[in-house]
């Protein structure tokens, strides 16, 4: 008897994968980096201002820097996969809870002289905030039937506003070293705390997609709405339970955000951040109408924009100038999703596939 074996080699099965993208983007980056400046890759282990050994370099700053976003596209990529939209607001809801968990830990107050509850219990609060502001987003879209975009426009447009009221317009300043640590380093450990939670959230979020049908069911229902409905799917609750889970993310990036300077800046932090997330997803290779999706993709991605923004840093290119250069890249994305150009790298991909072989 006679068998077909079709076996893919391992650079078509590359240019097959979803991680081609960011991959080949991080690889540009860092050849180019190579060229130009070998130093960039110096990391140096020396002290801070405390005596406690820390690590420094610009890919540490990478890993540090791009942590609250690789967080955020862990949600994002699930809205955008349900929903096939993106949540325009969670610059804003990450003020929200921030000011939330100020709130709670400062006690309403401007400058107290001691923690008025612990910091867990403000988390816990800023996490509850970010929840109520995902739902509500998502009840908009999967309820009321409103695109995505839209929907999200309105805490993107208030969020901030919403966010001072919170403090009564104040800007609360948090005493003690000890919460700066989540967006520092924690004395002995020389990796900075943002990127030990990003990597925390990262393996969570692997063993809620490993023990649960998180991934199947959110496919599902962007893929083909009507085909999960008559499969026994609720894609209302799907829906709503991808942007739920973006405001877990959000109010971690918010307490990374806010423990940085141990204060808020309502107007100012985490600005623009929704469209880092939205790039991240998009330069994953996920597909921003919804469907299948790849959360290590976004992840990764994530981190290579955090590396192309401390690349222009590093060769002095001003920050009013980013936008620009972040724009290019969202128009090389587009032209390479564009269906004429997928067909031209998929018969790229053919051409390395391995001769069909006879099994007798």
């Amino acid at each position: 008897m006679e068998k077909t074996a079709k076996k893919m080699n391992p650079v078509s099965a590359f240019f097959h994968s979803q991680m081609v993208i960011p991959v080949v983007a991080l690889l540009l980056l860092l050849v180019f980096n190579l060229i130009m400046d070998p130093t960039f890759f110096k990391i140096t282990l020396g002290t801070n201002s405390a005596g406690d050994p820390v690590l420094s370099g610009n890919l540490i700053s990478v890993l540090n820097n791009g942590s609250e976003l690789a967080i955020l596209a862990i949600g994002m990529t699930l809205v955008t996969a349900a929903t096939g939209g993106q949540d325009i607001s969670v610059g804003a809801t990450i003020a929200i809870s921030g000011s939330v968990l100020l709130r709670v830990i400062c006690g309403g107050e401007a400058k107290p002289a001691e923690l008025a509850a612990p910091v867990f219990v403000g988390f816990l609060a800023a996490c509850a905030a970010a929840m109520l502001c995902g739902a509500f987003n998502g009840i908009l879209v999967a309820g009321f039937k409103i695109q995505p975009m839209i929907a999200t426009l309105i805490l993107y447009t208030a969020g901030r506003s919403i966010a001072a009221w919170v403090n009564n317009n104040t800007l609360p300043i948090v005493p003690g070293e000890k919460f700066t640590y989540f967006g520092g380093f924690i004395p002995g450990i020389a990796m900075p705390t943002p990127f030990l939670i990003a990597v925390l959230c990262f393996i969570v979020i692997a063993l809620v997609l490993k023990f649960t049908n998180l991934g199947i069911y959110t496919q599902a229902v962007g893929i083909n709405e009507s085909a999960a409905r008559l499969n026994g799917l609720k894609p209302a609750a799907i829906k709503i339970l991808s942007f739920v889970i973006l405001g877990v993310c959000v109010s971690v990036a918010a307490l990374i955000k806010v423990s940085r300077i141990s204060s808020i800046n309502y107007s100012v932090i985490a600005q623009n951040i929704e469209m880092d997330a939205i790039l991240a997803v998009a330069l994953g290779g996920n597909s921003l109408g919804g469907g299948k999706f790849n959360i290590w993709a976004s992840v990764l991605a994530a981190y290579v924009i955090q590396l192309l923004t401390t690349t222009l840093y590093k060769f002095k290119v001003s920050s009013d100038a980013l936008p620009a250069y972040k724009a290019v890249v969202v128009i090389i994305l587009v032209v390479m999703s564009a269906p004429v150009v997928r067909e031209k790298m998929s018969e790229l991909g053919k051409r390395f596939k391995t001769p069909t072989k006879e099994v007798g």
